[in-house]
């Protein structure tokens, strides 16, 4: 069965705060909600992960999903368009029309971290937030994997992302603890030290 999203109320379920702080975590809570109602988060996450590659990939996309200017109507009509060309779940296509609707398309991002977030932990997982300054191949993101899950004890799922400004390295997140590996953090560290 597929609910059609109209509206979004915020959660109130123990999700964790952390998630919740913010407008985009709020939304993501909500948006979980209706996955979990649905038994859709599977397909849900999907969703998000084809906007995520999209937002990457258009920058017409991006500037719509940033634009305050582009009248709201609009705004809708061109992310259900691109919803549809993206083959995304009824859930997910509602509730990005609710979020053109209400001008919150730029919370994309912090919505579809939150929700990865959610989800993985629905799983019994952790998530990893994982920046490096190239590419990271099949190979290496399955053993940076293996050494996450042995170092937390559960299973991880990696959320990549791309920063050519670390100049190499890692900067790994998960929950409130950071691991930086970064080319960039050694030489501000060493840096400092020089100036004594």
């Amino acid at each position: 069965m597929t609910r059609k999203v109209d509206r979004v109320e915020t959660s109130s379920g123990n999700q964790g705060s952390s998630i919740q702080a913010g407008l985009g975590g709020r939304y993501a809570s909500a948006l979980f909600d209706l996955a979990v109602e649905a038994r859709a988060v599977d397909r849900v996450e999907q969703s998000l992960s084809a906007v995520r590659d999209a937002l990457a990939a258009s920058s017409d996309f991006a500037t719509l999903t940033a634009s305050p200017v582009i009248a709201r109507g609009e705004a809708v009509k061109a992310v259900l368009a691109t919803a549809d060309e993206l083959g995304l779940d009824a859930t997910t296509r509602s509730f990005l029309g609710v979020l053109a609707e209400n001008r919150r398309l730029g919370e994309l991002p912090q919505i579809i971290r939150a929700f990865r977030t959610l989800a993985a932990r629905h799983r019994g997982e952790t998530t990893a937030e994982v920046t490096s300054a190239h590419p990271l191949t099949p190979e290496q993101v399955d053993e940076l994997k293996q050494q996450l899950r042995r170092r937390v004890g559960r299973e991880v799922s990696v959320d990549l992302s791309v920063d050519p400004q670390i100049l190499g390295g890692l900067v790994v997140r998960i929950g409130s603890q950071m691991i930086d590996s970064s080319i960039r953090t050694r030489l501000n560290a060493l840096a400092s030290a020089m100036k004594g």
